[in-house]
C-alpha cells in the first residue's frame, strides 16, 4: 500500500515539474533573447562612448531624456527591482509591459553617456516584466504568478552573467533576509538554464574570469589542511567588504531620498548628477570610472578584468567608483547596480592585497563576489558565483568572505523591498518589514 502511495506521488511530482517546464520555456527563451539584445546594445553603446568621449558632455541632456520619458511613459515603472519584489511578496498593481523597453533604452542611454551604472537591474527588471505579461495571459492563481515572477527574475540575473545555477538560488535567496523557501527551486533553475543557453546561442561572450593562485601544501598548523594565515586575512577583508556593501547602499540611499528633498524641479536632478559626475571624473584626472568597468581599451586603464592583476587598480579605485555609481543611480539615471559592486570588491580586493602581501588574484575575486553578497544579503547565491565564474579550488574562501561580508553588512541592502525575515542578530521578526520600512520604523523611533 505504502509503495502504491509513493508512487503516485512520484507521479504528481513529475507533473508538477512538466507542467512549470512548459509554462516557463517559452517566457525564458524570450528573456535569454532580450538579454542578448540588451548586452549587444550595452556592447556597442560603450565601445561609441570610449570612440567618442565628447559625448559625456551630453550626458545632461541624457537624464532630462530619461527623467521625461519615465514621466510620460512609465507608470509605476520607476520603481524598478523593488517593483518585482514588491509583486512577488503581496501582488498589487502588477508589473507594466512598458517596463522592458523602456529600462533597456534609458540603461543604453546611460551607458552611452557616460553614466557609472550596471547591467543586473535591467535584466531582473526585463524577466519580471516579461514573466508578468505571461503570466496575465497564462490566467495564473496568485502562487503560481508568484512563482513564474521568481522564475523571470531567475532567468533575467542568469543569462546576463553568464551563470545559470547562481540566477536560481539569487532569484529565491534575494526576496527576504534569513528565509529561502524551495517552492519554486526548480522553476526558477529551469528559467535560469533556459535563458543562458538562449543568450550564448546568439553569439554573446561572457568576460572569463581566473585565479591562478594555487593554495601551498606547506601548513603553519600541520593538522589543520589550510593556510590559518590566509584564511585571518580573508576574514579581515570579509568585514572590510561588508562594510563597503553598508557603504554603498546607504550612500545611495541618501543620495536618492535628499535629491527628492531638496529638488522641486525633477528633471534638475539628473542634470546636477550627470555634472557631477563628470566633474569628479575630471578632477581625479580618470574615466575608468564610468559605464560598466568590466574592461578598460587603454593599456593601464582600471577595471574589473585588470584589478585581478598586481598594479591593476589605485588604492582609491574602489572608492571612486562607489561615489560615482552612487550618484549615477541616486540621482535619476538607469542600470543595475550589480556590476559596479563587482569593479568596487574586485579593486578593493587589489588593494587590501596589496597591504597584507596576500593573492592578488584571490582577493579580487573575493571582493567581487563578496561586495555583491554584502549589499544584496545573497551569501549563498554569491558563493555559488565564485564557483561558476573563477572554479572550486577555493570554495571555503569564497564562502568565508561571503557570509563575514553578509553579516557585516548589517541589516542594510540596495533592494528597499527586500523584506528582513530573520535579522541578522538572529531574531525572528514576527512583523515581516522591508529594508525601506524597517529603516522609517527606527527614524520615528529615534524621533
Amino acid at each position: 500500500m505504502r509503495k502504491a502511495i509513493n508512487s503516485v506521488e512520484q507521479f504528481l511530482i513529475a507533473k508538477h515539474l512538466l507542467y512549470w517546464t512548459v509554462i516557463i520555456v517559452p517566457v525564458s527563451v524570450i528573456i535569454g533573447l532580450l538579454v542578448a539584445l540588451f548586452l549587444w546594445l550595452l556592447e556597442l553603446a560603450t565601445e561609441t562612448r570610449w570612440a567618442n568621449m565628447w559625448l559625456i558632455f551630453l550626458l545632461p541632456l541624457a537624464g532630462i531624456l530619461i527623467t521625461f520619458l519615465y514621466k510620460a511613459l512609465g507608470k509605476n515603472s520607476d520603481a524598478g527591482n523593488n517593483l518585482v519584489m514588491d509583486e512577488i511578496h503581496k501582488p498589487g498593481g502588477g508589473i507594466p509591459a512598458r517596463m522592458t523597453p523602456l529600462i533597456l533604452f534609458t540603461t543604453v542611454i546611460t551607458h552611452l553617456f557616460g553614466g557609472s551604472a550596471g547591467r543586473e537591474g535591467t535584466a531582473v527588471q526585463m524577466g519580471g516584466s516579461i514573466s508578468s505579461l505571461f503570466a496575465k495571459s497564462y490566467k495564473l492563481k496568485q502562487e503560481d504568478r508568484r512563482i513564474l515572477l521568481m522564475g523571470g527574475m531567475a532567468a533575467g540575473f542568469g543569462a546576463v552573467f553568464g551563470t545559470p545555477v547562481t540566477g536560481a538560488i539569487f532569484a529565491l535567496e534575494v526576496l527576504a533576509i534569513g528565509r529561502i523557501k524551495y517552492d519554486a527551486l526548480i522553476p526558477c533553475l529551469i528559467a535560469s538554464v533556459v535563458a543562458d543557453v538562449t543568450c550564448s546561442a546568439c553569439g554573446i561572450l561572457h568576460t572569463q574570469y581566473s585565479i591562478n593562485f594555487i593554495s601551498s601544501n606547506e601548513h603553519l598548523i600541520p593538522f589543520i589542511p589550510i593556510d590559518v594565515l590566509l584564511l585571518l586575512k580573508v576574514i579581515i577583508a570579509g568585514v572590510l567588504f561588508g562594510f563597503t556593501g553598508f557603504l554603498f547602499a546607504e550612500l545611495t540611499r541618501f543620495i536618492k531620498d535628499k535629491s527628492n528633498l531638496y529638488f522641486t524641479r525633477k528633471w534638475l536632478i539628473p542634470v546636477t548628477g550627470a555634472i557631477l559626475v563628470v566633474g569628479i571624473s575630471y578632477l581625479i584626472g580618470s574615466f575608468d570610472y564610468l559605464g560598466l568597468g568590466v574592461t578598460n581599451p587603454h593599456k593601464d586603464g582600471v577595471s574589473i578584468v585588470s584589478a585581478f592583476s598586481p598594479g591593476g587598480a589605485m588604492y582609491f579605485s574602489w572608492f571612486f567608483k562607489l561615489v560615482l555609481t552612487a550618484i549615477t543611480l541616486g540621482m535619476g539615471f538607469k542600470g543595475g547596480e550589480v556590476t559596479p559592486l563587482f569593479f568596487i570588491g574586485a579593486t578593493l580586493g587589489n588593494t587590501l592585497a596589496v597591504l597584507t602581501g596576500s593573492p592578488v588574484d584571490l582577493f579580487a575575486g573575493l571582493g567581487f563576489i563578496a561586495v555583491f553578497a554584502a549589499a544584496t544579503n545573497t551569501p549563498l547565491a554569491c558563493t555559488m558565483m565564485g564557483i561558476e565564474l573563477f572554479g572550486t579550488e577555493h570554495t571555503l574562501y569564497f564562502a568565508i568572505a561571503c557570509f563575514t561580508a553578509y553579516y557585516f553588512s548589517g541589516n542594510s541592502g540596495i533592494y528597499g523591498s527586500q523584506r528582513v525575515a530573520v535579522n541578522k542578530f538572529h531574531i525572528t521578526n514576527n512583523e515581516e518589514l522591508t529594508i525601506k520600512q524597517t529603516k522609517e520604523k527606527r527614524k520615528q523611533q529615534d524621533s
